[in-house]
């Protein structure tokens, strides 16, 4: 059986304290604003989706997903 690796995002001066909501936050915008210039085939923003992935619970996504569909996300993009 191959053996996984687990990882979280690294550290970022940017959110010096343990509360990563703004982390989490930061990393999912960052991901959606890569696609949107590299897009969807680029392999240049997987660091970005795994990194809020494992940072943000994943009703929070699920419910900015949604957000950008109605294009109600309050971020900028």
């Amino acid at each position: 059986m191959a053996e996984v690796e687990l990882k979280t995002a690294p550290a970022d001066y940017r959110f010096p304290t343990t509360n990563q909501s703004r982390h989490c936050f930061t990393r999912y915008i960052e991901f959606h604003r890569c696609v949107a210039v590299k897009g969807d085939e680029s392999g240049d923003c997987g660091k970005f989706a795994k990194y809020y992935r494992s940072l943000c619970p994943g009703e929070w996504v699920e419910k900015w997903n949604e957000q950008r569909e109605n294009g109600t996300f309050p971020g900028p993009l």
